[in-house]
């Protein structure tokens, strides 16, 4: 019997672009997924960054200033503690992986916690450029492209983002056929190995409660009709 496997899709708001230059994550959210579906099992917080928000940022995602200044800190446990206790040994899907990545291991690194290494990351942008070369690989493209709704997306909000992301994954996956791509028996070898090596130990017991399902089956319905998972349930 095979493991489970399993996922975080995960995204950062920040102050600004630039984690060398001062800029911190002013917000957190993660959608955790098992064998690429979310089970309705989510984290978000907002983050007081010790510092003033970017109007670019304010634009983009509506927080500001009075929003994050009674949040906690990010070395808060409420924060840090909580947030990877949540993501345990799991992979991060992220989009444009880097920049997520860059932000967290260094907030990490201010309160003296290990970074996550590059090697539990996977990059759903790479993985559009590479599937359709020369399309635009932006979430919001790629939520079109499948047919995700994004009715409720009037700013961008970390765990909005990152429950968008889930989907897209699943999709850039293949959806729920995903076994049946036509990789090259080289890239499906490959592929095993890399799963094999980020599966956990042991077997996951159920983590799915009755009220963790209605949210999970709240989200499918928000994806809009011609959602994968609505096609295929």
């Amino acid at each position: 019997m095979s493991e489970d496997i399993r996922e975080i899709a995960f995204d950062t708001e920040t102050t600004g672009l630039h984690h060398l230059e001062g800029d911190r994550v002013i917000e957190l959210g993660a959608v955790e997924m098992i064998n690429h579906i979310p089970t309705g099992r989510t984290f978000q917080t907002f983050i007081n960054p010790k510092r003033s928000v970017s109007e670019d940022t304010i634009r983009i995602t509506g927080i500001t200033d009075d929003h994050l200044k009674d949040a906690p800190f990010f070395e808060d446990p409420a924060v840090v503690d909580a947030f990877l206790e949540f993501v345990g040994d799991a992979i991060l899907v992220a989009h444009n992986a880097g920049f997520d990545r860059n932000f967290l291991n260094m907030e990490l690194e201010k309160c003296g916690r290990a970074p996550i290494p590059e090697d539990r990351w996977i990059d759903t942008a790479m993985m559009a450029r590479k599937k359709y070369p020369g399309a635009p690989a932006n979430l919001d493209a790629l939520c079109r492209r499948f047919d995700i709704s994004l009715e409720s997306r009037t700013f961008h909000g970390a765990l909005l983002d990152s429950q968008l992301l889930a989907a897209v994954y699943l999709e850039l996956l293949g959806g729920r056929a995903h076994s049946f791509s036509f990789e090259s028996e080289e890239e499906s070898n490959r592929s095993q190995r890399t799963r094999s090596a980020r599966q956990r130990p042991e077997p996951l017991p159920s983590l799915v409660t009755d009220e963790e399902r209605a949210a999970h089956a709240a989200f499918i319905e928000s994806l809009g009709e011609d959602a994968i998972w609505k096609k295929v349930s």
